[in-house]
């Protein structure tokens, strides 16, 4: 006997449409292309446009086979959801020499100017680490990929919100048009967020280009700019105060030893932009620039700091001591700094007293992140006063550098205080802590 009755289908066909794009939201691109294939409502499903809203499209340096079908399927999903597409981040990863990067510039060519011509939708754009003055970079490539690039930003300036243009490392002119770009249609750009950290080549003294305040000038809506310290001048800061202190909250400043660091700005003009933008945080990162006379000059008593971040990347210079910076500096930031972190070649001087005393006079500090020469005593007299709520840290991550080869003793220690202190650390902290040998 036959048995007409119909099969009985999987659970999976009576999902409804808002349940299989959650789930194809999280498939790469491979298995969304398989998943197409199982029937129409999978492929209906497919071309719902919240599930091509962001994109990341890697460009590799070193070449195989798999890498060239993952970016060809990569360019021809762009192609065919571009439309779609609200966040953009396209990567560079290890390029090698001249001819990858005119493919790159080509292939960048057609991209942009695809998006350009049927997206309206683009509100975030990121291409970090161009490292434009690379010598791969040949002057025409290099011109014609930064005209294709400006072209791009012209034409979506009015939507665009986010732009990331970290490590592109190009001279100021090049620099400043693009930044023009983004204002060219209407002299004005009310994008909110901009990231260009890195984005002038290294030695440029920014902060004294008439160009760059005039570009500047042009932003009406900043609410966090990411840059470098050699972009800062009073004048920079007075622009900055007239057009977004209404919006502005959030300043990322980094400097390097490369970068010009020699000028002078002064604290009112940092105290006018606190006042007309109350809502103002500041957040300072330090590379290799350590020595008090040079932090002093940028580290003004009127900059409302938040965060604090001093790197000295294992470099020792027995000249330097960290201690003046630590009582003098660092205090006058009591009543804001949140978030501490110290990366230090201190093997000449101990700061565990003068660290702990900062620490604890810092009534709003939760982060504390330090890899430095300290006593093991150091992490037991923090905890201590955490567990008296003498301070509020929620975050511990410490790595004590030791000169010894053997530090079993300091690891036993350690394995100590954390028992002594296990209900706290268990219940409140984010806690990690370890010895690392310097020898």
């Amino acid at each position: 006997m036959e048995d007409d009755s119909e099969p009985e289908q999987s659970s999976w066909a009576y999902l409804p449409d808002v349940c299989l794009r959650h789930v194809f939201h999280w498939l790469d691109d491979r298995d969304r292309s398989r998943a197409a294939l199982v029937c129409k409502k999978w492929s209906c499903a497919m071309q719902s446009g919240s599930l091509w809203r962001c994109r990341t499209i890697t460009f590799y340096g070193q070449p195989s086979r798999a890498r060239t079908l993952e970016f060809q399927s990569a360019l021809w999903y762009t192609k065919k959801f571009g439309k779609y597409l609200k966040h953009l981040e396209i990567k560079l990863s290890n390029p090698y020499n001249t001819p990858f990067i005119k493919k790159f510039q080509v292939i960048m060519r057609g991209l942009l100017s695809h998006l350009s011509k049927c997206n309206s939708h683009l509100v975030s754009l990121s291409i970090k680490y161009l490292e434009l003055d690379c010598l791969i970079w040949k002057n025409v490539v290099r011109a014609q990929f930064i005209k294709n690039l400006a072209a791009f930003l012209k034409k979506m300036s009015n939507q665009l919100d986010y732009l990331n243009l970290k490590g592109a490392r190009i001279t100021l002119e090049e620099g400043c048009e693009l930044l023009n770009s983004l204002s060219s249609l209407t002299n004005r750009s009310f994008i909110s967020e901009i990231n260009i950290e890195d984005f002038f080549s290294l030695h440029l003294s920014v902060y004294s280009s008439a160009l760059f305040h005039q570009t500047m000038s042009k932003f009406h809506s900043l609410t966090i700019l990411t840059f470098n310290y050699n972009c800062i001048s009073d004048e920079l800061l007075d622009i900055l105060r007239e057009h977004s202190s209404h919006s502005l909250c959030t300043l990322n400043i980094k400097c390097h030893i490369h970068d010009p660091h020699g000028q002078v700005v002064s604290g009112m003009s940092w105290a006018n932009l606190a006042k007309r933008a109350p809502k103002l945080n500041v957040n300072f990162f330090f590379e290799r620039v350590m020595k008090h006379d040079h932090l002093a000059r940028i580290l003004l008593v009127e900059i409302p700091v938040r965060s604090i971040s001093l790197r000295s990347c294992y470099f020792s210079d027995p000249d330097w001591t960290m201690r003046p910076t630590l009582t003098n500096l660092l205090p006058a930031y009591w009543h804001g700094l949140q978030k501490l972190t110290l990366e230090l070649n201190n093997d000449h001087e101990l700061l565990d007293n003068e660290l702990l005393q900062l620490i604890l006079s810092c009534k709003r500090l939760l982060f504390l992140k330090v890899w430095a020469f300290l006593s093991v005593s150091f992490m037991e007299r923090l905890l201590q006063n955490r567990a008296e709520r003498k301070c509020i840290l929620t975050t511990i991550k410490v790595r004590i550098y030791t000169a010894q080869d053997d530090s079993t003793e300091e690891e036993r220690l350690l394995a100590d205080i954390y028992r002594k202190f296990k209900y706290l650390i268990d219940s409140e902290l984010n806690y990690f802590v370890i010895t690392y040998p310097m020898v």
